[in-house]
């Protein structure tokens, strides 16, 4: 008679029968331990032998082959590990990536981006959220330099529903990712997925297959072409950058459109001029036309009706322009009539500066003007439109304005016996000023008896009204004729960095370090937008000319400059790519591109209609560009900062300049082969140069606060004499 097997020990293991036992428990033996889930599938497999099943039983003894001590199954494939089998073959084709052979490296490394988003974005909508967030945490860092910002939108997604509303998340999942290959990249590529296809190579091919769109392009006929391409890709230390044709259609990495109706699509953006209102149209040609009679033009000199209609008839169609019924203006009045007459005179009769050719810019000078006996404490400097005043915020709280021509500035409530002065010190602060902004104005000459129609004098367009911005988490408005305060505005919670009257008036831009920028209109005491978008704290704005748009910077944390419509509030585009803090921005009067500064000394030109850098321009050393200005013309661009000089860039494309057959760069009268100047041993020295710097300019102990170019096309530069630097 059979003995019954001894029960299972605590290890699982189980004792040997006695002797004459069978080797098999009966079927109705209870079922324990390793040995017993062994011994019933020794059942099944004779049952099935028996029956003749043999393709089944063949299949069992298959599988029975990966079970544990314990009965249960050993994965063999990766898509059985659950939430880890993207983080392991992101892994896998990461590390071959790196370590593959140089000649294919650039072109490869440009996937990594995509199969690391959409490694993501499948692991959360596979609900494996604990370890999609650990794989984000894990190799985020290899895409900060270059997708800071969509990194930034994805580490929104912690849950699956959130994918719908991410609108970055829903345009990689609507587009497929485009990626151009050599044909030799390609086939190594999927020969080593195939190899490890269990290893995370199905895992990665399903991933190309579904969300990326490789196109085999032959980049380069020779095996010099590909090392020439990875040589040069290396220097620059972007081996990922993408080039024109890839990425996703419509998606600039750098520039991000958050209308969710065009998601995928740049939002056209209206940059031409703002239509000037039909009356007043009317009143400035009769001016001009009265100014003509008056003082004909010069032989082979425009008359001043024909320059007008010229300059609107130059304005490129393919722009849109705003529409003045989105952004409301007062009825205009004599006083903008008279601004309007003396642009289109100085616009005719400005120094004109064409773009840099064969390697010599144009002459170009700048005015300095050096405030002395200010220990340190001025905070700003700031011009107004008609070249007549100056002004400086200062650290003890007060504003102190300057006649430039030496005027006495006299207001109607000075008492009797009053000693007219050429400056006025206006107070009202409680904490350090750190931003000015004077009313639009322009130069008008003084009246003749024949100068104007009618008895009247002509209407003044010298500045009326100053605002100011303070660490006391207000803004003034300052009134020039009384020079007195007329208007707090209180709404930020925080210090305000700076202030910026719009191009037309009216309204005006201010940003704080409560990482908001906020529009206001001078009548009103509440915003009327409130621009929030960024990271930390907004250190820098600007105006379109147009008035439609405005520009946003932001510091550390951040590093980003967004341009917001005014019709609607909307953020329309983000630029990326600065390394430093945003501490300068200024758009072009042609509307089409604007350049940012940084406190590493590097100025970045972005197009605004493609959402594009075009160029970036270093020759200033650290501590901070805090002014930038441009020709009238939008070719030229001036710069002043920390290190004390003012610098003149050119904005056009290069061009080559020879020497005796080589080509060279000539850089503040030093000819070098590019980047910083030489000495005489030929060694470079100082900070590197580029080529775009027309010339340079150097104080002795004053930085440089604030540049400027004039209607007429000078410079004009403030700064502050500092005695221990």
């Amino acid at each position: 008679m059979a003995q019954p097997l001894p029960p299972p020990s605590r290890t699982g293991s189980v004792g040997p029968p006695s002797a004459g036992g069978m080797g098999a428990p009966p079927a109705s033996a209870p079922v324990g331990g390793g040995n017993n889930q062994q011994n019933l599938n020794q059942i099944v497999l004779e049952y099935l032998n028996k029956k003749g099943y043999s393709k089944t039983e063949a299949m069992l003894r298959k599988e029975s082959l990966n079970v544990d001590a314990h009965g249960q199954p050993i994965l063999t494939r990766i898509e059985d590990t659950g939430g880890k089998k993207w983080g392991q073959s992101f892994r896998l084709i990461k590390n071959w990536v790196e370590h593959s052979l140089e000649i294919y490296r650039p072109e490869l490394v440009r996937l990594l981006w995509p199969l690391f988003v959409h490694a993501f974005i499948d692991c959360i909508i596979d609900c494996y959220t604990s370890d999609a967030l650990a794989f984000f945490q894990d190799y985020k860092g290899d895409f900060e330099a270059e997708h800071s910002q969509e990194l930034r939108q994805f580490e929104k997604i912690t849950l699956p529903e959130h994918v719908q509303d991410n609108e970055l998340a829903v345009l990689y999942r609507q587009k497929k990712y485009r990626v151009s290959l050599s044909p030799m990249a390609f086939a190594v590529l999927v020969e080593f997925l195939e190899a490890r296809d269990n290893e995370g190579g199905r895992v990665i091919l399903n991933l190309i297959n579904a969300h990326i769109e490789i196109a085999t392009l032959n980049r380069a006929a020779t095996a010099r072409g590909l090392q020439k391409l990875m040589e040069e890709k290396e220097r620059s230390g972007r081996l990922g950058e993408l080039g024109e044709d890839e990425g996703i259609q419509g998606h600039q990495p750098g520039s991000t459109n958050t209308d969710v109706n065009t998601i995928g699509t740049l939002t056209k953006l209206s940059l031409a001029p703002m239509p000037m209102e039909a009356d007043l149209m009317e009143d400035v040609k009769a001016d001009l036309s009265h100014e003509d009679s008056v003082h004909p033009p010069a032989n082979g000199q425009s008359t001043l009706v024909d320059h007008l209609e010229q300059t609107i008839k130059q304005e490129p169609t393919d722009d849109a322009a705003p529409s003045r019924e989105s952004i409301p203006f007062p009825p205009s009045t004599a006083r903008d009539v008279a601004v309007e007459v003396q642009k289109v005179k100085e616009n005719r009769d400005r120094f004109k500066i064409d773009g840099r050719t064969g390697g010599v810019g144009p002459g170009i000078s700048a005015t300095m003007f050096t405030f002395h006996n200010t220990f340190d404490s001025v905070n700003c400097i700031e011009f107004s439109g008609d070249n007549s005043l100056a002004a400086i915020g200062t650290a003890e709280s007060y504003i102190r304005v300057w006649s430039l021509d030496n005027r006495p500035l006299l207001s109607p409530q000075d008492p009797p016996g009053f000693q007219p002065s050429s400056s006025r010190r206006l107070i009202g602060h409680s904490g350090p000023v750190y931003g000015l902004s004077f009313s639009p104005s322009a130069a008008v000459p003084e009246p003749t008896t024949n100068g104007h129609s009618g008895d009247s004098p002509a209407p003044d367009s010298q500045p009326r009204f100053m605002l100011s911005c303070s660490a006391d988490n207000t803004i003034r408005l300052w009134s020039l004729d009384t020079w007195t305060n007329l208007v707090v505005y209180r709404s930020h919670q925080s210090p305000v960095w700076d202030v910026r009257f719009s191009p037309h008036g009216h309204y005006f831009l201010s940003c704080s370090t409560d990482r908001t920028a906020r529009l206001w209109s001078t009548p009103q005491i509440a915003p009327l937008r409130i621009f929030a978008g960024h990271d930390s704290d907004v250190e820098a704005i600007a105006w379109h000319p147009n008035g439609a748009y405005v520009f946003t910077g932001s510091g550390v944390g951040d590093k980003t400059v967004r341009a917001w419509s005014v019709a609607n509030g909307n953020q329309v585009r983000i630029f990326t790519g600065h390394t430093g803090n945003i501490t300068a921005i200024a758009c072009a009067p042609n509307g089409h591109i604007f350049a940012s500064a940084d406190d590493k000394g590097e100025i970045m030109l972005w197009d605004l209609r493609t959402g594009r850098r075009t160029k970036t321009l270093k020759g200033h050393q650290k501590g901070g560009i805090w002014s930038l200005d441009w020709s009238v013309e939008s070719t030229v661009l001036v710069s002043g900062g920390a290190d004390k000089t003012v610098r003149v860039w050119d904005v056009q494309p290069n061009k080559e300049h020879k020497v005796n057959g080589e080509v060279v760069n000539k850089i503040d009268g030093a000819t070098v082969g590019g980047g910083a100047a030489a000495n005489k041993s030929g060694k470079a020295k100082g900070p590197v140069v580029s080529p775009d710097q027309i010339s340079c300019f150097a104080t002795k102990k004053s930085p440089v606060y604030k540049v400027r170019f004039t209607q007429m096309n000078l410079v004009m530069a403030g700064g502050a004499y500092l005695e221990q630097a």
